[in-house]
């Protein structure tokens, strides 16, 4: 088939990748404008590479980018995670419409921080959906799903790169063969169940150690690796990343312990004491540093955080 892929980054190229693998045209890619001196997108790089054309339109309401793909007549197009606005006038030219990757099980958490939001509510499932895009936020018709667990210990992370990533390149090219073939089905999402969840931003991953340490830990997994749950010390934002939940077996665990103490200096971790259990951190931040390993960051015992 001769597609368009409308993208960016890694999950582009790879889309951009599959396509070719499966021997599909691609006419060209539309991918958001370079900044100067910004390194090149890895999907504009990667169809620079096998000289396939592409274009990096300002706005998709203009007139240019509808003629540009008027011109190049796909059977459809492939958006392949993309944060800009794409009118229906645009994503209606090809002749089978256009597909469209949504990290989350629409209806729920449409939105940009659809993997942090489930890990951060505690979801134990999650997956992708392809739809066909309208100028409603991620509320298109579905054609496919695929459902991921998430693992008690699961990070946004882990989650993306090693189970949506790969299984989102497979299912967009899927349902794409499957609309041009004639042989998809689309099915109305339920208003009724939907969700909606803005970006995670720094007020969302704010530490309150008063919170049971289930809450804690969600909130440290599902803003892993961005944009980091947080707290303080010393007057200064330490930024929590790679760390584990341990629940307080008894009483006696925790006894004369203070929350958001630190109780334990290990030789590759430090350990805060929570509500109903403990933080054992293993990398982190502090203020505008780099990450590091947490036996780097010369936090003692006895420390109070987030005070």
């Amino acid at each position: 088939m001769r597609l368009v892929i409308i993208g960016q980054q890694a999950f582009g190229k790879a889309v951009l990748d599959k396509c070719l693998e499966r021997g599909h045209e691609v006419a060209a890619v539309f991918v958001p404008p370079q900044g100067p001196g910004s390194k090149p997108d890895p999907l504009r790089a990667g169809a620079q590479e096998k000289g396939i054309a592409v274009h990096d339109p300002a706005k998709y309401t203009a007139p240019e980018p509808h003629e540009i793909l008027e011109k190049l007549r796909p059977e459809i197009a492939l958006m392949a995670y993309v944060t800009a606005f794409v009118p229906q006038s645009f994503v209606n030219l090809p002749k089978h419409g256009t597909v469209q990757f949504h990290p989350s099980l629409l209806p729920l958490h449409r939105g940009p921080s659809s993997i942090n939001w489930a890990v951060m509510q505690g979801r134990t499932e999650t997956g992708l959906t392809i739809f066909r895009p309208t100028d409603g936020l991620d509320e298109g018709p579905v054609i496919l799903q695929k459902r991921v667990a998430i693992g008690p210990d699961d990070t946004t992370g882990s989650i993306y790169f090693d189970k949506i990533f790969p299984l989102g390149v497979e299912a967009i090219v899927e349902a794409a063969e499957l609309v041009v073939a004639g042989k998809h089905t689309e099915t109305i999402q339920d208003e009724s169940k939907a969700t909606y969840e803005g970006w995670v931003k720094e007020a969302e991953c704010r530490i309150n150690w008063a919170n049971h340490v289930d809450f804690t830990y969600n909130i440290i997994r599902g803003c892993n690796p961005a944009p980091g749950a947080w707290t303080t010390v010393d007057g200064k934002k330490l930024t929590i990343f790679d760390a584990r939940k341990h629940i307080a077996p008894t009483f006696g665990a925790v006894k004369g312990k203070k929350l958001g103490q630190i109780t334990e200096v290990g030789p590759k971790s430090f350990t805060i004491h929570g509500q109903g259990g403990f933080i054992e951190v293993f990398r982190c931040r502090i203020g505008d540093g780099p990450k590091i390993a947490a036996n780097e960051a010369g936090l003692a015992a006895g420390t109070i955080l987030g005070s």
